[in-house]
């Protein structure tokens, strides 16, 4: 299963710390020699201030007590580094100590860079000074503390990129953190900025939305919300394209989020499409699954497809986390119900009576499993449709198609049509002037 690791792929567009969590995953699930991924998390550690854990990993790693000397000198030049920058930034982090003076902060910055300096003594310098405390926090492995700092940084910082580097920074920390309410407000500040913000290259922009898309990946499949909120971002035109041109990889998670979200989405069949176009450019047992059932018509390649993605699902370190104990229903076992629903919707739509045997062996199931499924799947959706227990078939009953939902689906499918017309005519507005 180590061929449909994405871990080479992700791992360029993400900071190194966030690389951590995915070299857990792949160890606890022994896709890779041990030693392996403890070198790699040593390399990952030689460019941040995490010394201690370095340490750590190196006696894990040749297992010994003695760590190489160029080791023990860059923990004592973290140490002074860090005293160093505290002491500068110590004028300001005083300050936001103070809860009756923080308040006097206002959402206007001039005004609160002119009280500090009057009052405080407190300028640009010490400022700037916060700003490096936090990021080194940050890299020593102190994500709250950075979160922190760098929260109360862009309330004081009048540059926009500084404090679009910040921002980028607190959302790794939450992420990191696993407050994954407070990050999904942080990526939907970033998308904001990243959205509207004026690039120098169109192409920068681009990479701004691929990097958004893969630190999202942690928030989507650990929010309550997130298989439906990460359908609204990656769905869009501007995403949808930067996924198929530069991060076709990305196409997994989206596929996976339309197969387990049970609300049918119209957005689905414009989602084939691009699953048609991309089934020979980019290979990924999870859309090819999609490409057998509504591209080939393929069902027997469907169902092996499925063993393929149950894999891929549980070595994915988004896809396949350890479930806890409680109600949460595993991705695994939510891919799978809904994915023999495809496939039996699909296949139903193009008979009209099915040999119960044919379909069980469609759906990857015994004969009673089958006939299980089938009832219940009749008892509780509008599937029209009965089972003759003498044949052992089922017959599907004639379905019209209802002429004012077709009249509602049209008029959400022009809305959208019309939005998108709209927002280009827009920016095109915008970016006349600059030009």
């Amino acid at each position: 299963m180590a061929n449909y690791d994405l871990t080479p792929r992700i791992a360029p567009n993400l900071d190194r710390h966030l690389v951590f969590p995915i070299l857990e995953f792949l160890q606890e699930r022994q896709l890779y020699a041990d030693e392996d991924i403890l070198k790699a998390k040593i390399e990952l550690l030689n460019n941040t201030n995490m010394v201690d854990y370095a340490m750590d990993i190196h006696k894990s790693l040749y297992h010994t007590e003695e760590v190489p000397q160029e080791m023990v000198e860059r923990r004592v030049e973290v140490v002074a580094r860090l005293k160093a920058l505290e002491e500068a930034a110590a004028p300001l982090v005083t300050f936001l100590q103070n809860p009756n003076a923080v308040g006097e902060l206002r959402a206007e910055k001039q005004y609160n860079l002119q009280m500090l300096s009057e009052r405080y003594q407190i300028g640009p310098e010490q400022i700037e000074a916060l700003y490096q405390y936090a990021k080194f926090q940050f890299e020593c492995g102190n994500y709250s503390g950075a979160a922190d700092y760098l929260y109360q940084y862009r309330a004081l910082c009048t540059n926009s990129e500084r404090s679009l580097s910040a921002l980028w920074g607190k959302l790794a920390a939450e992420i990191l953190m696993q407050n994954w309410d407070v990050a999904l407000e942080e990526l939907n500040r970033l998308k904001e900025i990243i959205d509207s913000k004026s690039f120098a290259s169109p192409l920068n922009q681009v990479q701004s939305r691929i990097w958004l898309m893969h630190w999202s990946l942690y928030i989507f499949f650990n929010h309550d919300n997130g298989r439906t909120q990460i359908i609204d971002l990656f769905n869009q035109d501007k995403y949808l394209n930067a996924i198929q041109t530069n991060a076709p990889h990305l196409l997994r998670y989206l596929a996976t989020s339309f197969i387990v979200n049970k609300r049918r989405r119209p957005q689905f069949k414009d989602f084939i499409k691009v699953i048609q176009q991309e089934q020979y450019s980019h290979e990924d047992p999870i859309t090819e699954f999609l490409a057998c059932i509504y591209v080939n018509y393929d069902f027997d390649a469907a169902q092996k497809k499925m063993r393929e993605c149950e894999e891929v699902i549980l070595n994915d370190p988004f896809l396949g986390k350890r479930v806890e104990e409680g109600n949460f229903v595993p991705l695994r076992d939510e891919f799978l119900e809904n994915a023999r629903l495809f496939i039996f919707e699909t296949y139903c739509r193009i008979h009209q009576r099915i040999d119960m045997g044919v379909l069980a062996e469609k759906l990857n199931l015994n004969y009673d499993e089958a006939e299980r499924w089938i009832v219940n799947l009749i008892r509780t959706s509008k599937l029209d449709a009965k089972i003759d227990s003498k044949s052992g078939t089922v017959v599907m009953e004639p379905n019209h198609p209802n002429v004012y939902e077709q009249l509602i689906d049209h008029t959400k499918a022009m809305s959208g049509r019309t939005y998108k017309l709209v927002s280009q005519l827009l920016e095109q507005a915008q970016a006349q002037p600059a030009r």
